[in-house]
């Protein structure tokens, strides 16, 4: 299972949209229609790429936008970038968002004690490819981290791609510790202080920042994974969230989107053009 990226718009400005196709050319959903698992015997899941390692562009899929393409965060109107918080640079590991997952924000969970924070549950992986935004890849789950932000549940996946050249060496959160010595305690401080800049306080963690195995980690992404199913099978409220898809809901579902109307999401938004320069306030971070 393969896919491709459309660019629109001006990379660098608001305009700016990224849409996936799957290997038949057809428009697809990120959020929605590619499949949560690559290898579902294997524990294997795919992983939508938002923001490649050492760039420090806030990309993310767009929950609330027909397709929901890949579009830069959007604070005060203008585009977010992530602060260089010393010593990191940008985005410290290849950053996304498993598809087909929903951290529900009616769910309080049990662990946290904090409610989901609306959108599909983040990854880090930390191999040592630098992706491009927009790869789909294929990860082998390793452990997870409960961040708490802003008093949502936001957790923190850490995997590794299954064609990195040191996949066959990690296999859970202590064969990092062992094989990667400091990654995870500088992943814990970029999770803690990365807001900081922009005057908010540190981000909290349940289990005092401690890393949970790759069993509870999986766990907790089939659990994103029901929410998900409830959400676009509208056995719960999708709060604002577009689900439109292409390939999951049946015809007669209101989230069913045809190729006609997919084609027509594609034209409404401004044809791939130049890349503008990124602004100051990007290039001093």
């Amino acid at each position: 299972m393969s896919f491709t990226v459309e660019e629109r718009g001006n990379p660098n400005t608001l305009s700016y949209r990224l849409f996936f196709k799957n290997a038949d050319g057809k428009y697809v959903s990120p959020f929605h229609d590619i499949p949560m698992y690559a290898d579902e015997s294997q524990n294997i899941f795919h992983v939508v790429v938002e923001v490649p390692r050492w760039t420090n562009a806030k990309m993310e899929i767009a929950t609330k936008d027909p397709l929901n393409p890949i579009k830069q965060d959007v604070k005060k109107g203008n585009l977010r970038y992530v602060a260089n918080v010393f010593p990191h640079k940008g985005y410290i590991w290849n950053y996304g968002a498993i598809p087909q997952t929903w951290e529900d924000p009616g769910h309080k969970d049990e662990d946290t004690d904090c409610c989901g924070d609306n959108d599909p549950i983040d990854v880090c992986e930390i191999g040592t490819k630098v992706c491009s935004r927009g790869d789909v890849i294929k990860v082998k789950v390793l452990g997870v981290l409960a961040m708490i932000d802003e008093g949502e549940t936001d957790w923190k996946v850490i995997a590794i791609n299954v064609e990195d050249p040191e996949a066959k060496d990690l296999n859970n959160i202590g064969d990092i510790q062992r094989l990667k010595p400091g990654y995870l305690e500088a992943t814990v401080d970029w999770f803690r202080r990365y807001k900081v800049p922009d005057g908010k306080p540190e981000n909290q963690f349940a289990f005092n920042g401690e890393f949970k195995d790759k069993e509870f980690a999986i766990e907790t992404i089939k659990s994103t994974h029901g929410f998900w199913k409830a959400l676009i099978s509208q056995k719960t409220n999708s709060g604002g969230l577009n689900c439109k898809n292409t390939c999951v809901s049946a015809g007669d579902s209101p989230f069913c989107c045809s190729t006609d109307e997919a084609k027509a999401v594609i034209k409404g938004t401004t044809p791939c053009g130049t890349e503008d320069p990124i602004p100051c306030s990007g290039k001093s971070l």
